[in-house]
């Protein structure tokens, strides 16, 4: 995982749209008609979004990670509690066998306790995701309506992850 940069932008285009039309052909909602927006996020100077690159330097993933949870949907209490939040995950569908999405969330828990956090959150908008998360160790917290959304909530407990080299390196062996 590195620091995503403008130099980013056209791969990680092509990497939401792959994710797109495989969306598609599920016949599930994509990011087709905003993949070139989210893209250009990468060139954000804050360098929350990062990328996940193989030995080459193709990125095969890539996910924005924040220092406050939004203010909307959690209580009081949980808004005062240390978190990174998590929001727009993609991988590239190529790549699904090697679980690039649990070995990017596994690198979000692992670096928020590293920086003394207690919680990853994240928020969705499908049910199909909320069961993805919860494989990753996500706990759904929250469902909240937002203008014609459902917002689902999640959090998971920030922890050092042991074995977080050999998951990165499973990816670079397939």
């Amino acid at each position: 995982m590195r620091p995503a940069t403008a130099a980013d932008v056209p791969a990680v285009e092509s990497m939401i749209l792959a994710r797109s039309a495989w969306l598609e052909e599920r016949e599930l909602p994509s990011w087709r008609d905003s993949a070139a927006e989210l893209a250009r996020q990468a060139e954000n100077p804050d360098g929350d979004v990062w990328v996940l690159v193989e030995d080459g330097g193709r990125g095969i993933g890539c996910t924005t990670v924040q220092e406050h949870t939004p203010p909307w949907g959690w209580t009081e209490e949980e808004l005062s509690e240390s978190a990174h939040y998590l929001y727009s995950s993609v991988t590239d569908p190529a790549c699904q066998e090697t679980k690039p999405g649990t070995a990017m969330t596994l690198w979000a828990v692992d670096r928020a306790a590293q920086e003394g956090k207690a919680w990853v959150r994240r928020g969705c908008h499908f049910p199909g995701l909320v069961a993805y998360y919860k494989t990753q160790g996500f706990v759904l917290l929250h469902e909240v309506r937002r203008t014609h959304n459902m917002v689902y909530l999640m959090g998971r407990r920030a922890e050092r992850v042991v074995d977080l080299r050999e998951r990165f390196r499973a990816l670079h062996s397939s």
